[in-house]
């Protein structure tokens, strides 16, 4: 047996279409979606990542646009520029780049942020009404992880899923927006005991703990789909690296280390009906479901939805 791999690249690139299509529908009504990306300081990988929004907003049709603070900026300065985004009608969508300095809480950020402008849907607001079943802002990662399931053509009604993580970014409002869908939904851990055991019923496994190769295909209940959220670098020594194909072994040896998921690829690929790889799965589907949110908000915020 050999699973369906579920391509969050093609998969992404219909999103794409649709929200292209949104866009020009609004761009009719002389509106065009908004959105702003802060970044406090200049990590490396919170530029790379903030950049990368930017430029899907503008290939989008959307006014995508960076604010980059300095790194010793206060909190009480931040505020005050997530205050006058709010009141800026041009703006439909806000996210603030995590990690944030020290000196500043990121609780107080996102709490800041006008509920109905928070495409990265961590707001308290968003979250509870997204718990409640209602119309939220939802985080961009179980929403396009929920998209990827339902591209390989997996029933979710009536079927158990098993979600491995309790954060609220993921697991917790993926577990949410399963149960929506009439999903039977048991939300794991790193701590949960007797792991393989639960996984052997379960039809939708999602990983998202941050283990490298901690889900094998043994575990896994023949024909389960499974989508892998982890994405972790390990170095070419990582006991990991031997269960991965000749090829990617070869690639890690040359690059001194590699992105592997939370599954191990290559067992699960055996066992499972479909599966999403580490890379080129869940990744590029969260970017798009951020611009997909702004359109969202900007129709929302008019009263169009």
């Amino acid at each position: 047996m050999s699973a369906k791999i579920i391509d969050g690249k093609a998969c992404a690139a219909l999103v794409e279409q649709e929200i292209r299509e949104e866009v020009e529908a609004l761009r009719l009504r002389g509106v065009q979606p908004g959105l702003v990306a802060v970044r406090v300081g200049d990590d490396p990988a919170s530029e790379v990542y903030v950049r990368s929004k930017e430029k899907k907003a503008e290939e989008l049709g959307l006014a995508g646009r960076q604010l980059q603070l300095p790194a010793d900026t206060s909190e009480h300065d931040l505020l005050e520029i997530v205050m006058a985004l709010n009141a800026d009608d041009t703006v439909d969508g806000i996210l603030v780049q995590l990690p944030l300095p020290p000196q500043i809480d990121a609780s107080k950020v996102i709490e800041a942020i006008d509920p109905q402008k928070d495409v990265d849907g961590f707001h308290p607001i968003n979250s509870g009404l997204l718990q409640e079943g209602r119309a939220a802002l939802v985080p961009c990662t179980p929403l396009g992880a929920m998209r990827l399931i339902v591209s390989a053509g997996v029933v979710i009604e009536g079927a158990h899923a098993v979600v491995i993580g309790r954060s609220s970014i993921v697991g917790k409002p993926l577990a949410a927006l399963l149960l929506q869908e009439n999903a039977t939904v048991t939300i794991a851990h790193s701590r949960t005991r007797h792991l393989a055991t639960l996984l052997q019923s379960a039809d939708i496994v999602v990983a998202a703990v941050g283990r490298p190769h901690l889900i094998t295909g043994e575990m896994l209940k023949p024909g389960a789909c499974v989508i892998d959220v982890g994405i972790n670098r390990i170095s070419d020594t990582h006991p990991a690296v031997r269960h991965l194909t000749e090829e990617r072994q070869s690639i890690a040896r040359k690059n001194g280390s590699i992105l592997v998921g939370d599954v191990e690829f290559e067992s699960a690929s055996k066992i499972a009906g479909s599966i999403t790889p580490v890379p080129g799965g869940v990744g590029p589907m969260t970017i798009v479901m951020l611009m997909r949110n702004t359109v969202v908000a900007a129709r929302r915020r008019r009263g169009w939805a």
